[in-house]
């Protein structure tokens, strides 16, 4: 018999409500789509998301949509589970800009009970809409309106330039909810839950398409958009830039180890130390628990399907990432679907304008059409 984990209901646990993407991936992208030769039947040392915890197979649609419960069971298990989501968020305006064709916007808004961030920008493209959004997340909002850190990280306002409702969100990830001495949700997956809240506001607005909201951001917020796209399946689709999308100790910077990621140990004062675990500062928290359990990263990327993400890979997440997103690409097939996991590289972890180039090619062909 499979484990009765199987059966427990998480709220978004089946079929997504989002609008699919219309055919193939343009000329420009679509090599993306494709690992390498000597790559395309290597799955790596994951364990296939196609086997119940049971080890059964998953064979039809329906097998998958039990299976993904039971993965959902799992991990909301691990990091702690949400609060029930905000119907309305709320959302106060402040001070307002004209950019070229783009309105930008101060606003302060609702992110879970109780809880209100202030740093945020809404940019809306001129016309009528309804328009479809993609929520970019980081630790500050300025940089992705092109007024922090370094201009090729600045997605919201490029993709606002090109269409889209953009929501940029700024937060610091060491936060704790609702304190830290009452944490009950793992960090990451508190951050996860916000960004849930943040596509509830865009919805809620008349000029934004709610079937086609995307989510994105770079290194901590790549991260932070991988979890969101991952656990709520109302986004249509992610673009994740170098978060290092599974788990890997031989780099510093895939630090999902961190108390302030996964490796928060709730009601205990002193917290692991920062840097790779080692015998004199072991692994903690969830994080820990995952790793002796053999759990990875692509369980989650596989409840994405069959909606699409790319991952805009540099330092952290290389060619040989295909390992793992290969079994993204085989529950795909189980639902009968092709070309909903692409993968670009460069060597840098910063992004480049060939990356950011792909990443919103990707974003129109996904949450498309888009003004033009």
């Amino acid at each position: 018999m499979r484990s009765s984990v199987a059966v427990l209901v998480i709220v978004v646990a089946l079929v997504p409500a989002v609008a699919a993407p219309p055919g193939d991936p343009p000329a420009s992208i679509a090599k993306f789509f494709r690992p390498p030769t000597e790559l395309e039947k290597d799955f790596g040392p994951y364990r296939s998301p196609l086997l119940f915890d049971d080890g059964s197979p998953v064979r039809t649609p329906a097998d998958w949509h039990k299976r993904r419960g039971e993965l959902l069971a799992y991990w909301h298990g691990r990091m702690g589970a949400w609060p029930p989501l905000i119907e309305r968020p709320k959302i106060e305006y402040g001070a307002k800009e004209k950019r070229d064709t783009v309105t930008q916007q101060r606003v302060k808004i609702e992110t879970a009970p109780g809880r209100v961030v202030e740093d945020a920008y809404l940019l809306v493209p001129d016309g009528p809409g309804p328009f479809p959004a993609v929520v970019v997340v980081f630790y500050e909002a300025d940089t992705a309106v092109g007024k922090g850190k370094g201009p090729l990280r600045d997605f919201a306002i490029q993709l606002a330039r090109r269409g889209f409702v953009t929501l940029s969100v700024g937060g610091d990830p060491n936060t704790y909810y609702p304190t830290r001495e009452t944490c009950r949700i793992q960090p990451l997956s508190f951050h996860a839950y916000e960004a849930a809240n943040c596509y509830q506001l865009l919805a809620s607005l008349p000029f934004v398409d709610a079937t086609r909201i995307g989510i994105t951001g770079h290194s901590y917020g790549g991260k932070w958009a991988m979890f969101a796209a991952c656990l709520f399946d109302r986004f249509a689709a992610g673009a994740w830039s170098d978060p290092g999308i599974v788990f890997d100790e031989a780099r510093s910077n895939v630090n999902y180890w961190e108390p302030w990621y996964l490796g928060f140990e709730p009601g205990k004062a002193q917290q692991r130390g920062r840097g790779i675990p080692n015998e004199k500062n072991p692994r903690t928290g969830p994080y820990k628990r995952m790793m002796d359990e053999k759990r990875d990263l692509h369980e989650l990327h596989a409840l994405m399907a069959p909606r699409p993400f790319l991952a805009s890979g540099g330092a952290e997440d290389p060619i040989g990432r295909w390992k793992a997103l290969n079994h993204s690409v085989a529950v795909n097939r189980v639902l009968g679907v092709e070309n909903r996991v692409a993968l670009t590289t460069r060597p840098a972890h910063d992004p480049s304008e060939e990356s950011n180039a792909a990443l919103y090619t990707f974003f129109e062909w996904a949450l498309g059409p888009v003004r033009k």
